[in-house]
């Protein structure tokens, strides 16, 4: 705006009255530049108002004296900004180290199986959401869980941390996986009992990878069974959907454990429920085992990508905290 006026005042060949527009200069530089930026700027407007060349319509004292309180001001607003600003930063960085310690990236791969993840959390702005997943080497195999707890966005984080927790402990010490379970279980048992986590609860997949990786076994929890990509087709692994963590009838229920040959170049896509129940506008739910094939091509790491892509396409707006893991066993030759 500055340089337009400038430009247009130099060129007239008589003066014009568009000098008002410079004083619009020092309060819209607030928005963008520090003080000394805005100080600048308010400091060129007075002079360009002062300087006969431009053929402006000189201001008269009362103008003037306007035109260098709004300067003066706008110097003022703009290191308050900058001072909330600089404040903000530090508390995001702080909030997205913490999300990232409760949550940590996932690794590329643990043992003989490739990671390949995805973790959009409903509530904008945040890196956690209700989802969670995890996979982890224990004594007796590689370990993985994902799972989806009551409610989404930042009120079911601490739901999440207790439960990652939970589970990263049960890997070293649990012989199975029905133990596992059971230890995120009471878990959320325990954190029921507070008054103000009444009534919690979650879905998970567990699986256990044998240290070869020609072997997984599997159990779920209330939540949709993995997807098996193998020879380009997509099969969801036949597994009974137990009851829920948190509900207290694992034992009276035991949890209906598969376990499953792998084969080189098989893979184990695993959605949570902002997956399996995205509708598009008409309520018609994402297609996802139809239109998994189509994304597994010889590179992993960018399925999980694509399926996002184009799951916002089907749907528009996925409203829901929405995870993807897909892992790859890479079985040991002779064994």
């Amino acid at each position: 705006m500055l340089v337009v006026v400038g430009v247009v005042s130099l060129a007239a060949p008589s003066p014009i009255d568009i000098g008002f527009l410079l004083g619009a200069i020092p309060p819209l530089a607030v928005l963008s530049y520090g003080p000394a930026t805005t100080a600048l700027l308010g400091a060129l407007v007075v002079g360009i108002q002062h300087t006969r060349a431009f053929h402006l319509d000189h201001p008269g004292s009362v103008d003037l004296l306007t035109i260098i309180f709004v300067s003066v001001l706008s110097v003022f607003v703009s290191y308050v900004r900058s001072q909330r600003d600089a404040q903000l930063d530090m508390e995001r960085t702080v909030a997205e180290a913490a999300q990232n310690a409760l949550v940590p990236p996932l690794p590329e791969r643990v043992g003989p199986i490739r990671c390949t993840g995805l973790y959009r959390a409903a509530q904008r702005g945040t890196l956690v959401g209700g989802d969670f997943f995890d996979v982890r080497e224990g004594p007796t195999g590689i370990r993985a869980v994902m799972g989806d707890v009551q409610g989404h966005g930042l009120s079911a984080v601490a739901t999440v941390s207790s439960l990652l927790g939970a589970f990263r402990e049960a890997v070293l010490d649990q012989p199975d996986l029905p133990s596992v379970a059971a230890r995120l279980d009471r878990r959320l048992l325990v954190d029921s009992g507070d008054s103000r986590l009444a009534e919690l609860f979650a879905t998970a997949v567990l699986l256990e990878f044998t240290r070869d990786a020609r072997w997984v076994r599997i159990i779920a929890c209330g939540s949709p069974a993995p997807v098996l990509l193998h020879d380009g087709k997509a099969t969801e692994v036949q597994v009974s959907s137990g009851t829920p963590l948190g509900i207290g009838l694992g034992e009276q229920d035991p949890y209906d454990e598969v376990t499953w040959p792998l084969e080189r170049g098989d893979r184990l896509f695993l959605a949570s429920d902002g997956i399996w129940e995205a509708r598009d506008a008409a309520g018609t739910f994402y297609p996802l085992v139809d239109r998994l094939p189509q994304f597994a091509d010889d590179d992993p790491a960018g399925t999980t990508q694509r399926v996002w892509d184009d799951l916002v396409r089907f749907c528009g707006t996925v409203r829901d905290d929405a995870t993807m893991l897909l892992l790859t066993p890479e079985p040991v030759a002779g064994r």
